[in-house]
């Protein structure tokens, strides 16, 4: 199920911050995966851009991707099972 959401910026400040409704989207893309709120893959689809791209884009504002140990051990995990025969 999806829902668009509609907001309404006023053109003014458009015009102020000079940034496009997709450069608004990613920033706020990026702002609610460093809080914490959005995962990578959600965040990166928010922002409209690849794997790739929104890797990137992270590094270039110095945002840590992240991942904790508990992510890493269960991506061991699944590459453990994935190696059984």
């Amino acid at each position: 199920m999806t829902a668009d959401v509609l907001i309404a910026i006023p053109r003014d400040v458009l015009h102020t911050v000079r940034m496009s409704p997709g450069e608004i989207k990613r920033e706020l893309a990026l702002t609610l995966f460093q809080q914490g709120k959005l995962s990578f893959g959600k965040a990166r689809e928010l922002a409209g851009t690849t794997v790739w791209a929104f890797q990137q884009l992270l590094g270039s504002r110095e945002i840590s991707v992240h991942y904790d140990v508990e992510d890493y051990l269960e991506d061991r995990a699944a590459v453990e099972a994935l190696a059984r025969p």
